[in-house]
Parts: structure tokens; sequence; C-alpha cells
């Protein structure tokens, strides 16, 4: 009696075992606002912390899947604390805008040329955009710098 009352405990154990790592499998964790962000604001590291969320979540929209997503990014709409974050409600900062002036560079070998631009479009670090030059009219495209600057040439 006593061996079968071992056995019958034992297998409940491994049920139930099984069914919390099933439990825990199921389960995912996401980045999540601190605080809520409003729109065009510059999300901080100390502005996400990190949530579980249900495996389910992540399949009834495209969210941020890691904190380096979010970090370094401007929210497009309002994000709420502690709720999942949409993928497309951050983007990256803007470094070039349309129609302010930034720097043009042009570099070749050893030669730099430093030239006044207008921006033609917005542009992200890494991005290419058009600009005009200044003091020729010509419109180029370049690079954009993570210093604002916007890089033609080799």
């Amino acid at each position: 009696m006593f061996v079968r009352l071992f056995i019958c405990m034992f297998v409940a154990g491994m049920v139930a075992s099984a069914a919390l790592s099933a439990a825990k499998a199921a389960n995912i964790d996401l980045p999540v606002p601190r605080v809520t962000i409003q729109p065009g604001d510059l999300i901080s590291a100390d502005m996400v912390i990190i949530r579980r969320f249900p495996e389910k979540t992540t399949r009834r929209f495209q969210v941020v899947m890691s904190r380096e997503d979010m970090v370094g990014k401007v929210a497009r709409r309002t994000l709420q604390p502690g709720h999942p974050v949409p993928a497309t409600a951050v983007a990256p900062d803007v470094v070039i805008k349309r129609g302010e002036p930034a720097r043009l560079v042009f570099q070749e070998g050893g030669l730099f040329i430093i030239a006044q631009a207008e921006a033609l479009q917005n542009g992200v670090v890494g991005a290419f955009v058009r600009v005009r030059n200044i003091d020729s009219g010509l419109i180029v495209t370049g690079k954009v710098q993570s210093d604002g600057s916007i890089l033609i040439g080799n």
C-alpha cells in the first residue's frame, strides 16, 4: 500500500513538473516602458525594464524583442508602462532634418573638402540622403554620419 502511494505521488510530481516546465517554456521576456513615454521622446536605458509575457503575445502583433531595439530610438506614439511595445511604435532618431543646414564632407584619400548644404530629406545615421550644396546648387547624395555630417565620395 505504501509503495503504491509513493508511486502515485512520484507520478503526480512528474506530471506537475512537466506542466510547470511547459508553462515556463510558453513565456517570453520582453522589454517594456517603466514610465509613460510620449511621442518624440528619446528612449533611454533607464526607461526600459524586462517583463515576462505569454509567448502568444508575440503572435498577436510584431513587438520589440530586445532592450537594444528600444534604447536610443524615438517613440512614434505614446508607450504605456508595462505593456509590450509594437515594433512600429519606435523609430531611429532622425539626425538630419529636411530643410535644415548640414555639413557636407567630401573625402577622397587624404583630401577633405567641407561645404554647407541643405538637407532635402530626413535621415538617420547610416542612411543615404539627398542634399543641395548651398554654394553651387548641385544636388548630391551622401551617407549620414553620427556627428550629423553627410559624407560623399569613396
